[in-house]
């Protein structure tokens, strides 16, 4: 059973609202992790997240018929990028005990910026001197999104940047291994690398929930597991200088959730530090077009 359709880049309104779908979903994902962190330790949330994602994928790729999924070329290259991927959703959980959404999410959107940095030494890719003034601009909107020695700067800012940093590493892994591996391996092995190295926290996590923090405990599986899914089809459909950019809408919805579930209104520098970094990246994604290369940060959008 496959996973996902097979490739076809002739579909780009299919492909532009699976992304607009995606997005919604990690929002989604990002607000409950937020509400239920503010009552469970992070790495309890964290361990439902990848557990019911591990679940519902092993369901639905049928795996107990199909082992297929689990055949790997690269299990190191497997365990290093599940581990990253951990690592980037347990910091970024326990940012948003802290964080508005908005914040959060315009911190986070700065990893395909941190991806064309790192892809010439990690990957060989060559990185001209638009894209790299491009990266420059989008970490001078970082610094006006976090505003550091003015006192405005929350230390939780901190966290997610280790986020970013190790959501970047697992983008190129996911990049160098996408050749080798298939999309069914690559996601159902990331969600049971995590659901494994946090297994000890298991018990904690399963205790801690009572009343409407069970059906949010599943939503965070669901939200994850198919919204990883509607990427993974939209980047099938459609060609991902066509699709990525659409990845933005996720802060609109972080915004609104944000002001609906935790009364949260993002300040004009969370704004104006968002746009500049949403305009670097949409630029790189310009730079690529024109070249006729699709760059590890298009094909690897923000997602938790």
């Amino acid at each position: 059973m496959k996973f996902a359709p097979s490739f076809s880049d002739d579909r780009p309104f299919a492909g532009i609202v699976l992304m607009m779908i995606a997005a919604s979903l990690f929002a989604a994902l990002d607000a409950t992790a937020k509400y239920l962190g503010q009552s469970m330790a992070s790495l309890d949330v964290a361990w439902l997240r990848y557990a019911g994602h591990a679940v519902l994928v092993l369901v639905f790729v049928r795996a107990w018929a199909n082992f297929d999924v689990f055949r790997t070329k690269k299990p190191i290259l497997h365990l290093v990028r599940g581990l990253n991927l951990l690592l980037s959703t347990v910091f970024n959980f326990w940012a948003l005990r802290y964080l508005q959404l908005a914040e959060a999410s315009a911190i986070m959107f700065c990893s395909p910026l941190l991806v064309t940095a790192l892809a010439g030494p990690m990957l060989g890719e060559p990185i001209g001197l638009r894209r790299w003034i491009a990266v420059g601009v989008g970490f001078v909107g970082v610094l006006v999104v976090t505003r550091p020695g003015t006192g405005a700067m929350h230390w939780a800012v901190l966290l997610s940047g280790v986020a970013v940093l190790n959501y970047a590493c697992y983008a190129i892994l996911t990049r160098r291994m996408n050749r080798t591996e298939s999309a069914e391996g690559l996601l159902l092995i990331s969600a049971l690398v995590g659901a494994a190295a946090l297994a000890p926290v298991a018990p904690s996590a399963i205790g801690s929930l009572s009343g409407w923090t069970i059906p949010l405990a599943f939503m965070l599986g669901l939200f994850g597991a198919t919204g990883h899914y509607a990427l993974v089809v939209a980047h099938r459909v459609a060609r991902a200088s066509i699709v990525a950019p659409f990845m933005y809408t996720q802060m609109v919805w972080m915004i609104l959730l944000g002001y609906l579930i935790f009364q949260d209104t993002p300040d004009p520098w969370t704004l104006a530090g968002t746009a500049i970094i949403a305009s670097a990246g949409l630029y790189i994604l310009h730079r690529e077009r024109v070249r006729g290369k699709p760059t590890v940060a298009a094909t690897n959008p923000v997602a938790q």
